[in-house]
């Protein structure tokens, strides 16, 4: 690690095992400096393999690891700069114009497969909200948004982009595919009573756009950036000037 590594681990974090814990995780994940202090300010040690899940259950062996790597609570983010109550291609459309902050909040080793996936099953279309790839276990990763509260049928469809997935894209040589649901806000017990009736590997987590502090939040694009973005059409390969910024940022 750096120097500036080294006085930011000094500066926020007091105790010993602690700031170790951060270390060693910078050096492993390869952290910028403000990676690092973004992952202390979001407290994510707190948030590591917190989201209720089933992983171990359906995945023995190696299910207590993978939930360490993707069953993360809450997932901040506040770099999309939209509200609670953004719906979810506005998610998907943000998400993706910044797809390397999005990859960062998922967890180290996550690739970027496609947005709205398409899968042709037999006929039928179904479009996956975003389709990720975790290299360290070499599996696919389904991840489907609801900017409202959990509801049971939401495992449902996500069970069935799973299956689908092993089917018709894993190898053989590749482990099980997992699914993410993120959503808006949860009810625990139901969640827990979803899961355990769900044949897929999966976790569901909710996300947040409050837990960085007011100099963290003065950072993220400007209201005139998040508007070009959200009407900016994929198809047109055009790039605007406040897209190309925003872009940059």
């Amino acid at each position: 690690m750096s120097w500036n590594h080294n006085v930011t681990l000094l500066n926020k974090i007091n105790d010993h095992k602690l700031r170790r814990w951060y270390a060693s995780k910078a050096v492993q994940n390869g952290w910028s400096v403000a990676a690092l202090e973004h992952q202390i300010l979001t407290d994510l040690h707190t948030r590591t393999g917190a989201a209720p899940n089933n992983l171990e259950a359906r995945l023995p062996g190696e299910g207590t690891d993978l939930a360490r790597a993707v069953a993360k609570e809450p997932l901040v983010l506040d770099f999309l700069g939209l509200t609670e109550e953004a719906q979810e291609h506005a998610m998907e459309e943000t998400m993706t114009l910044r797809m390397a902050q999005t990859l960062a909040e998922f967890g180290p080793g996550f690739a970027f497969v496609g947005r709205q996936y398409h899968l042709d099953v037999d006929g039928d279309d179904f479009f996956i909200d975003l389709l990720l790839y975790h290299v360290p276990s070499d599996r696919y990763v389904v991840v489907e948004l609801k900017a409202g509260k959990f509801k049971p049928e939401h495992l449902g469809q996500l069970n069935f982009y799973v299956a689908a997935v092993n089917d018709m894209l894993r190898l053989p040589r590749q482990a099980p595919t997992v699914g993410i649901l993120v959503c808006g806000s949860r009810n625990e017990r139901t969640v827990r009573y979803a899961l355990d009736g769900s044949a897929q590997p999966l976790t569901v987590t909710s996300y947040t756009y409050e837990a960085l502090p007011a100099d963290e939040q003065a950072t993220l694009p400007s209201p005139a950036a998040i508007t070009a973005a959200l009407e900016h059409d994929p198809a047109d390969k055009r790039v605007t000037p406040a897209l190309a910024n925003q872009n940059r940022q």
